[in-house]
């Protein structure tokens, strides 16, 4: 069963290009992985998601999505270095490594 990636960002707009280059990261590896970006308003419509990664502009609300998820999944914000470099890879393990131990 694939795993699911929620990026949130303030608009939704940002992360798309990081998803892209997440998708692709994913494809090389064989990952069965199904990785999808939003606007902070649109979080709880996209639920359910085995984690969800925040643009590191939306890092003051990790802990309001942590409540709003009841802590049910890993709640995390990209590393503002990776996600200027739209380091795919990168945010790709931080995702697997989360998801995996919690």
């Amino acid at each position: 069963m694939s795993k699911r990636i929620l990026l949130a960002c303030a608009g939704g707009f940002s992360t798309s290009m990081l998803v892209e280059k997440m998708k692709e990261e994913a494809i090389k590896r064989g990952e069965d992985v199904f990785i999808e970006a939003c606007s902070e308003s649109k979080i709880t419509e996209n639920l359910p998601a085995d984690i969800i990664m925040l643009g590191p502009q939306m890092g003051h609300i990790e802990d309001e999505v942590k409540e709003l998820v009841n802590n049910e999944m890993p709640v995390t914000t990209i590393d503002m270095a990776d996600y200027g470099m739209m380091n795919g890879g990168k945010v790709l393990d931080v995702a697997f490594e989360l998801m995996n131990n919690g």
